[in-house]
């Protein structure tokens, strides 16, 4: 008599399926998994570290309530980008040139091209200034470094995009690793930091805190992150063998899975920068540490380690060199979807680093070091401004039955993402109307 190895379902024998053609669970997540990883990237730029430095030395763990929450936000609104991708086979810029008209797309494209903008200079200055740390190089000399090495970063995607993404990973590990080496030394006051996750209206009713708030909002939710992470899951949605509600189910919960994760380990990263500054100069009394110079000269002999300065630098320049990754594809994407005009990523990270180069070197060629950490976070404010552009379409087409089918977001969670859109616009109201009276 003949065995099988296979279940018996119902009255009958269920024949095992042929193993060729079975995809297995690990397979099917990784055809998913990666897109998290670099999109949390651009959560770790040196614009965020700038934000972090500067409103834990100034306000100690108060505006850490500021990370966990534009975290959320961002976690909530990048798995929309990506839901809308993936379900409609369209990325956010493409949907933005279809469904709106000529001008208005063309608005569209400029405001996150300013964003793109504003983000590479931040990466530029920011992997200048770690250069700087390590080297010894000027800061002219360490701008111009800067923007070769995007070339470079680049090309892996010559070896293609999981080896592109494994170095990214690589990086963004090895950059937990210093901080978790970094927050060991300092000992923060881990009551005082869990205090500090609880929002305060002080934040909104002091000018300069709100300053810093909405910096580390334009530094956590990123406007062209956005798009990118749309266009990835697009591809990958074009890459999928069936198309099947049970295959876009599991396709979504993936997603969703890869995309919880790693924004949750990039909050890791942002809560640790924050909390070291706290723990380190607010703690010490050196309330006005705002530079990355300063902060890098201080952490050696304020937690009696050479190392922490040298951790500090490579985690800076690691975060510098994976930036300018998803700056460059971000504004790749955006270029093809919203002109339908195809460039290399070379020709794109031209683009975009002569744009920020000429204002980057300016900066530090006239005022040097000390306004390259207002430089940092003025470009995140700007990000913050750009944001509503870019949130206020994407919450839309989710919530579009018409593009989005069974699969479109609804309920608690649709209420959720245009409370988030809100929100954004009101923070943004309030900064500028402070700028315009005068009590910035």
């Amino acid at each position: 008599m003949q065995t099988r190895d296979y279940p018996l379902v119902g009255p009958e024998w269920v024949p095992p399926p042929d193993p060729q053609n079975r995809p297995r669970r690990a397979q099917r997540w990784m055809g998913f998994a990666g897109a998290g990883t670099l999109i949390a990237v651009g959560y770790m730029d040196p614009g965020n570290w700038a934000t972090a430095i500067a409103g834990g030395a100034r306000y100690g763990y108060t505006l850490l309530s500021v990370v966990l929450l534009s975290s959320v936000m961002a976690l909530l609104l990048q798995w929309l980008a990506a839901r809308v991708g993936l379900v409609t086979g369209r990325d956010l810029a493409q949907l933005s040139r279809t469904q709106y008209s000529r001008r208005t797309s063309l608005a569209l494209w400029g405001l996150c091209e300013i964003a793109i903008i504003a983000c590479d200079l931040a990466e530029i200055i920011g992997s200048a200034v770690a250069l700087q740390l390590l080297f010894g190089l000027s800061l002219p000399v360490g701008v111009l470094l800067a923007g070769a090495l995007a070339f470079a970063m680049l090309g892996l995607q010559g070896f293609g995009q999981r080896r592109l993404e494994g170095a990214v990973a690589a990086l963004i590990l090895l950059t937990a690793g210093c901080f978790a080496a970094q927050l060991a030394l300092a000992n923060p006051d881990w009551g005082a930091a869990a205090s500090g996750l609880r929002p305060r209206g002080e934040i909104v009713a002091q000018a300069g805190m709100l300053w810093l708030a909405v910096g580390i909002l334009g530094a956590t939710v990123m406007p062209h992150n956005l798009y990118l992470h749309s266009a990835l899951l697009r591809m990958r949605g074009e890459a999928m063998t069936e198309h099947t509600p049970a295959a876009m189910k599991q396709a979504l919960r993936t997603t969703q899975w890869d995309t919880t994760l790693s924004l949750g380990f990039a909050f890791l990263i942002n809560a640790a920068l924050l909390i070291l500054a706290a723990a380190v100069f607010h703690a010490s009394g050196n309330t006005s540490v705002e530079s990355l110079g300063d902060a890098h000269k201080l952490l050696a002999p304020l937690l009696g380690s050479h190392w922490a300065g040298m951790m500090f630098a490579i985690a800076l320049l690691a975060c510098g060199l994976n930036s300018t990754v998803t700056a460059t594809l971000a504004g790749q994407v955006t270029m093809e979807g919203f002109l339908n005009l195809r460039m290399k990523p070379w020709q794109r990270a031209l683009i975009t680093r002569g744009l920020a180069l000429i204002p980057a070197l300016l900066i530090v060629g006239h005022g040097g070091e000390a306004q390259t950490t207002n430089l940092l976070i003025f470009s995140q404010v700007v990000l913050s401004l750009q944001l509503p552009f870019a949130v206020i379409p994407l919450v839309r087409f989710a919530g579009d039955a018409t593009l989005m089918g069974q699969w479109r977001v609804r309920g608690v969670l649709l209420s959720a993402a245009w409370l988030i859109a809100i929100a954004i616009v009101a923070l943004n109201g309030v900064l500028l109307w402070q700028a315009m009276t005068g009590q910035g």
